[in-house]
């Protein structure tokens, strides 16, 4: 998370010229961090493009959200000026705009569900120039305040110089959860990854260690153990996590998985399942069974439905010459030929028991693969990422972020068997299943979430340069429309082009963790993992 210099968006974005004489009163406010600056009495309206990074026009935005702090270049100006709503700001020498908290969280406040104007002004020799406004609207809603995700290079070879951190969205402030060996040790080098909550409640958490001091890390409120998952009878340890909404139960995916590292490819890695089955875990009781396990189905991504009567999860149809002779070679050169469907099983709290698979979306009808399961709190929208193939689509220049509305969907009915087992399929219609084209881009968008109103996704997306996934936000409304997707504001506006990390996993939370980083540390470092129990089938 270097801040040190490099590039300027100066360099890399057009400068503009051009106008009309327009004469305005003078005002002036003291609602920035920088000198406060008037705006000009005597000015030029241009028609050239305002060069703005982040983009934040036409979006929508949480009224609780930290300020949307912005960089305009201009190569023939020397100094800026902007208007946001009834504040005036003053830029940095580097075009930059740091605007005033307290002013920004008046605006808000006032601009609940309306719109707000801003106007830029340039100084250039011959005189202010102002750019064409734009706007930019306040929601009703707010959104939870606090984000939690792993920064990681692109390239993640090694297990190093990665964590999982925690952003308070009404502000700039991060802390971290919990960060990795900043140097490589072959005997403590470790991953950490899968971080999730129960109920956007950040008082029940986990998240993942692989390879040195290896388990899952368990967090009730200010406590945290270390459990392992492994028995003959389990493919290997928990991997996609999904905590049930109300009971001690945590439905895993559990993963042989493998990545291939092309020579010559754009999506430069892809992540292969060669083996995936569903498990379910009791955080109470420590003990694990088999959900799900077949030789010729991939079952992963596991999610439950906000009121845990149902899991939703990915699967994909291992190829039969694959299953008649096995050989990883193989299953790499089909990397491509992959397509995951989404399938549901209800689930009876009373009993634990699951009924029989039902497919929910035939993604391989569509020539597409699903990836991603995601419920609105409301139980109505099921969100997913669509992508050419496979289920790791943060690497697919194709995925995009698709939804299914539930609830006109007939009754799920029996329409033919597998092996004996009833198998379901709901059919859907053009309306009820579409892309979220305004919040969509021509690069990947993908791990996808929630909050906790249902009015807000947060997601990871490769927009802005094709590498390195950041995390936007889209407004979801009530007529089912995601809006124009806005980066996540930062202090410095440049620090998302200076972080060479990839944001991964973001998810939504009503609260800040109570459990400490030193608490977490020696629970990794310090303690061993303890094995859970595993039932077999009744």
């Amino acid at each position: 998370m270097s801040n040190h210099s490099s590039p300027s968006l100066r360099q890399l974005l057009p400068s503009l010229t051009g106008g009309v004489w327009v004469w305005v009163f003078l005002f002036t406010f003291v609602s920035c961090s920088h000198t406060p600056s008037s705006i000009p009495a005597s000015f030029t309206d241009t028609s050239d493009s305002l060069a703005l990074y982040p983009d934040y026009r036409d979006v929508v935005v949480p009224p609780n959200i930290a300020p949307l702090n912005f960089m305009v270049t201009d190569e023939a100006a020397t100094e800026f000026v902007a208007k946001v709503g009834e504040m005036v700001c003053g830029a940095s020498d580097d075009g930059k705009f740091e605007l005033d908290s307290t002013a920004w969280r008046n605006l808000l406040t006032d601009a609940r569900g309306k719109d707000v104007s801003v106007e830029v002004y340039a100084h250039r020799p011959a005189g202010w120039v102002r750019y064409r406004p734009y706007t930019f609207s306040v929601a009703e809603e707010e959104i939870d305040p606090y984000l939690s995700y792993r920064l990681i290079e692109p390239g993640y070879e090694l297990y190093r110089q990665l964590g999982l951190y925690q952003r308070n969205l009404t502000n700039f402030d991060e802390a971290v959860i919990y960060e990795n060996n900043r140097s490589f040790e072959d005997n403590e080098n470790h991953c950490i990854n899968c971080h999730n909550y129960q109920a956007y409640d950040t008082r029940h958490m986990l998240f993942h260690v692989r390879a040195a001091h290896g388990g899952t890390v368990i967090v009730e409120g200010d406590k945290a153990h270390k459990i392992a998952i492994k028995h003959d009878s389990i493919l290997g340890a928990g991997v996609y996590p999904s905590w049930h909404p109300t009971l001690p139960l945590v439905a895993f995916s559990s993963n042989k998985t493998g990545q291939v590292f092309h020579m010559k490819h754009a999506e430069k890695i892809e992540v292969l399942d060669e083996a995936s089955d569903l498990i379910l875990y009791d955080v109470e009781k420590n003990t694990v069974q088999n959900i799900l396990r077949s030789d010729d189905q991939l079952e992963t991504f596991p999610c439950w439905s906000p009121d845990g009567r149902r899991l939703y999860y990915c699967s994909a149809k291992m190829p039969a010459a694959l299953l008649e002779n096995y050989v990883t070679e193989a299953m790499v050169m089909r990397y491509d030929s992959l397509l995951y469907n989404i399938y549901c099983l209800d689930f009876d709290p009373a009993t634990r028991r699951f009924s029989a698979p039902q497919l929910v979306l035939d993604a391989a009808a569509m020539g597409k693969s699903a990836s991603v399961p995601r419920i609105s709190p409301d139980g109505r929208y099921l969100l997913f990422t669509l992508g050419d193939y496979g289920q790791f689509h943060i690497w697919h220049h194709s995925a995009d972020l698709w939804m299914l509305d539930l609830q006109d969907l007939p009754p799920m009915v029996n329409t033919f068997t597998t092996d004996g087992k009833p198998v379901y399929h709901a059919w859907e219609t053009p309306e009820d299943l579409y892309p979220l084209t305004e919040a969509n881009s021509s690069d990947a968008d993908s791990y996808h979430g929630w909050s906790s109103n249902g009015r807000w996704i947060a997601f990871a997306s490769r927009r802005d340069d094709g590498n390195f996934s950041r995390v936007y936000i889209s407004y979801f409304d009530r007529k089912g429309r995601a809006h124009r997707a806005f980066l996540l504001p930062q202090r410095d506006p440049e620090y998302n082009v200076l972080l060479l990390k990839s944001y991964n996993v973001p998810e939504l939370t009503c609260s800040a963790l109570s459990v400490t980083t030193e608490e977490l540390n020696h629970v990794v470092l310090h303690t061993d993992a303890e094995t859970a129990t595993f039932l077999p089938a009744e």
